[in-house]
């Protein structure tokens, strides 16, 4: 799926999800896209959610490319642990999304096309996103 073979640390903290970025903002690989309006976290599963609503609507026909990447391990300890006792063990992936930033890329559809799928991953995504195009 989509997480990292090896990383430097186990556990990492979570860290600030806030601010506007200016690299990854423009489209680099296709001519539609799909462009987050907001600012915070996405689980690997919403990504390749994601992907697949994507990847169905266009019957495997088209290009796809996937912009993030979940890099961040989340931890959670076990269900009726008590308090204390150090962090808990890593359960899954998350990646770190910043207003304006691409999250995929589209290519080889046409325009409605490629916006009803934005729309479709949209749905699964857990934030506001928008639909662009290469001008």
């Amino acid at each position: 799926m989509l997480y990292p073979k090896r990383t430097k640390f186990r556990k990492c903290q979570k860290g600030k999800c806030r601010g506007c970025r200016t690299d990854g903002t423009r489209l680099s690989f296709g001519e539609y896209g799909i462009k987050s309006c907001s600012a915070g976290r996405i689980p690997y599963q919403t990504i390749e959610a994601a992907r697949r609503a994507i990847s169905r609507h266009f019957q495997r026909n088209g290009r796809i490319w996937v912009r993030i990447f979940a890099d961040i391990p989340i931890t959670r300890k076990p269900t009726e642990v008590r308090m204390g006792k150090g962090k808990g063990n890593p359960t899954g992936w998350m990646a770190r999304v910043v207003t304006g930033q691409i999250l995929f890329e589209m290519d080889g559809v046409s325009l409605s096309n490629a916006r009803e799928a934005a729309t479709l991953a949209a749905h699964r995504l857990c934030m506001p996103t928008k639909f662009v195009q290469w001008s």
